[in-house]
């Protein structure tokens, strides 16, 4: 009974910013954790930021510098920051929000970087 709502992808030039956000709505209180994950066109999807087993958040190492999660906990809401963007960067940023034994995922949202 959890929805996930993405928005912020959009178009942009290399070393350019965005900030993706990913809001919660139903049992959002039932939520441990949300993060992101990036889908290429016929790949799977890989994670972007996530959890450590010691609560610190862990980046992909070709994004660790410049991107950042954060989260607005009264918003039911995480963001992540996107700052400078590469060509590489492009694809489909889906969010997952994680509960006891299960996650919930969102439809996505866009990012396109041009060179």
């Amino acid at each position: 009974q959890v929805q996930l709502v993405e928005s912020g992808g959009g178009s942009v030039q290399a070393g350019g910013s965005l900030r993706l956000s990913c809001a919660a709505s139903g049992s959002s209180s039932d939520i441990k954790s949300m993060t992101w994950y990036r889908q290429d066109p016929g790949k799977q999807r890989e994670f972007v930021p996530r959890y450590r087993s010691d609560g610190r958040v862990e980046y992909a190492d070709p994004v660790k510098g410049r991107f950042t999660l954060s989260r607005d906990d009264a918003k039911n809401t995480v963001y992540l920051h996107m700052n400078p963007l590469k060509f590489a960067d492009t694809g489909l940023y889906v969010c997952k929000a994680q509960r006891a034994f299960d996650a919930y995922w969102g439809q996505g949202t866009q990012v396109t970087v041009s060179s």
